[in-house]
């Protein structure tokens, strides 16, 4: 893991004046910018599955036909296996054309019907048998595998406290470090991005804070950038 911080302080003394003259506003006190991260990783206890049945027949009506009767079939059997009705959804369905290419013609040799299905299996040990059973039903392929955990928005709430945390710790020593403290957030904002089948939830949210300078008589504009360039392992 390596980070790469660059920091630039600017101040500036301002004397105070003598003559009588009515006090100006203070302007806005300085700014200090940070950016923190944090990672929370859960163990994935929910697998995803994409389930697709492909018939073929010399005309669309019967691909179509041959198609409805086979992907039936597989939902009846996912079914009859206690899967509910919303862990199967319809991810994609498509008819074309098929040809056959003789002395540079192109004739129709047929047509290809083709239904996907992304199933949902909460009882991650069960995700083989499930598969078999798509795939005994009549199913052609299977793929578009992934794993995630059922706590998914709660590991991303974690994840945000913690990187926020992060971001204000690295304002305090920013702030600390120019003799001045932390007086409150402006504001705050975050992005994350979620690896998954590892189940990791990345937040890198920045905050803006206003700090206050222990020395008086003095105005002084602080920039802080945190660039953080982080490698990770599964």
């Amino acid at each position: 893991m390596t980070r790469a911080i660059w920091a630039t302080v600017i101040c500036a003394a301002i004397a105070p004046s003598v003559s009588a003259q009515t006090p100006t506003q203070p302007s806005e006190g300085p700014v200090v910018v940070t950016a923190g991260e944090a990672i929370v990783k859960r163990v994935p206890d929910r697998a995803w599955v994409q389930i697709t049945a492909e018939s073929r027949a010399r005309n669309p009506r019967e691909a179509q036909e041959l198609n409805t009767d086979v992907m039936s079939a597989v939902l009846q059997k996912l079914k009859g296996a206690g899967l509910p009705a919303d862990a199967l959804q319809t991810r994609g369905y498509d008819l074309q054309p098929e040809y056959d290419y003789n002395n540079g013609r192109q004739t129709v040799r047929g047509y290809v019907a083709r239904n996907t299905v992304e199933v949902r299996v909460d009882e991650l040990p069960r995700a083989g048998e499930i598969v078999d059973m798509a795939v005994t039903a009549g199913a052609t392929s299977v793929g578009g595998v992934r794993f995630d955990p059922k706590e998914k928005d709660a590991a991303e709430r974690d994840a945000l406290r913690l990187a926020v945390e992060d971001a204000r710790r690295r304002a305090e020593a920013a702030a600390a470090g120019a003799g001045m403290k932390v007086e409150r957030v402006i504001r705050s904002s975050s992005g994350m991005s979620l690896r998954s089948g590892t189940s990791t939830s990345i937040v890198r949210p920045s905050i803006t804070v206003t700090v206050r300078s222990c020395v008086s008589n003095s105005v002084c504009s602080m920039r802080s950038l945190w660039s953080p360039a982080k490698t990770f392992s599964s």
